[in-house]
């Protein structure tokens, strides 16, 4: 999720690096995973904005900006990869060990995001029935009556730290097969969807936890495990094969990006109208939990493996400072920092570039800094 800093890019680079032998050593590009951040950030950014320029853009266009939300895949397969590839080879002996693994991913999420969030409740007065219990433990993703409170898009952080919870669990099940992984997670996913459903046949589910189906295949981990895993299985593939080992199949940057914009337009065919998503369909279910996170993959695959002139431009130092705010970009482009900003400002690019300064600010001056320092505690 979005959430990758250079800290990120450091530590993973060094585990690389001891990987490689020292007469196959080169200068390994991790940086790209970061900058390609900000394209992700920057498609969710436009699919949030798409209503604005209905009527300034050929239908067929609009239909493709419909989709643009895949730019939370691409963050959930980067987040399977990085999370595998820095822990799925280093089990956990103890309960300490999980504890500050869990606490230094909380770290990387939390801090930035209840700063927001409180400063909405302090500005727009507290929440009531029960909101805040909700938003601050992010518990919100698992309910379909506040799963849009307060900061909209935190749903999905609801997501990845479902995902930080289970992962070691996950990796632990890999390493016997990769079929009760999909086991476990098909059971899960299943329990949470029945209990859900029974629960609104008892008393109506006021809450709606894990309420409608829709939100629990949508919207929750047990829904969206095939992006993750996609990103674990890259890792797994890596740490076996070496990041240098040689390939038949070449051109592996160029086929996902390619393959990734033709899925993202069959999944556009498949809208009943221009104010749904190709997912809404059974056909759109299909390509989205098969082509999108399959191109997805091979596209990282080749920024990883291969040097490109695309490689090259995701990892300038300007798209890895992008990459880094990201995050901050992806909590503040809707909801309230952008209704706020709106009222004071409003530029031709829906203020874009003005927040992509302010998310800068925000990951220079609070976020890496509050991170580095819990991340010392933590390991001190």
């Amino acid at each position: 999720m979005y959430l990758c800093s250079m800290l990120w890019v450091e530590t993973i680079h060094q585990r690389i690096t001891k990987a490689v032998k020292p007469q196959d050593e080169v200068k390994l590009r991790f940086d790209a995973l970061t900058g390609l951040r900000w394209l992700a950030a920057s498609m969710v950014f436009v699919y949030h904005n798409r209503k604005y320029w209905r009527g300034a853009v050929p239908k067929p266009v609009l239909l493709f900006m419909n989709e643009f939300d895949l730019g939370v895949a691409v963050f959930f397969v980067l987040s399977g990869f990085l999370i595998a590839w820095t822990y799925g080879s280093k089990p956990m002996h103890s309960k300490t060990d999980y504890l500050k693994y869990f606490l230094l991913r909380a770290a990387r999420i939390l801090p930035l995001y209840w700063l927001i969030l409180t400063a909405r409740y302090v500005d727009y007065g507290l929440p009531k029935n029960g909101e805040g219990w909700f938003t601050y433990t992010l518990f919100q993703g698992f309910s379909g009556r506040h799963n849009l409170d307060a900061i909209a898009q935190s749903w999905t952080l609801s997501v990845e730290m479902t995902f930080y919870l289970l992962a070691p669990l996950l990796f632990f099940l890999w390493n016997k097969s990769i079929y009760r992984v999909l086991f476990f997670l098909l059971l899960a996913g299943t329990l949470a969807a029945l209990t859900g459903y029974v629960w609104h046949k008892i008393n109506g589910n006021p809450q709606q936890i894990l309420y409608p189906f829709s939100l629990v295949q949508g919207a929750t981990f047990f829904g969206r495990f095939p992006e993750f895993l996609a990103g674990m299985w890259l890792a797994r593939k890596l740490q076996t094969t070496g990041i240098q080992a040689p390939s038949t199949f070449r051109f592996k940057t160029s086929a996902g990006l390619l393959g990734l914009i033709i899925s993202t337009y069959l999944l556009a065919l498949c809208e009943p109208d221009i104010f749904s998503h190709g997912s809404d369909s059974w056909m759109g279910k299909i390509i989205f939990y098969t082509l999108i996170p399959f191109f997805i993959t091979l596209f990282i695959y080749g920024l990883i493996v291969e040097k490109t002139l695309i490689q090259r431009f995701f990892s300038l130092k300007v798209m890895v400072l992008l990459g880094n705010a990201s995050y901050a970009f992806y909590l503040i482009h809707i909801s309230y920092v952008n209704i706020r900003l709106r009222g004071w400002y409003l530029g031709p690019d829906r203020n874009y570039i003005l927040l992509w300064i302010i998310a800068i600010l925000l990951y220079l001056l609070f976020e890496k800094p509050v991170y580095a320092f819990i991340r010392r505690k933590l390991y001190s």
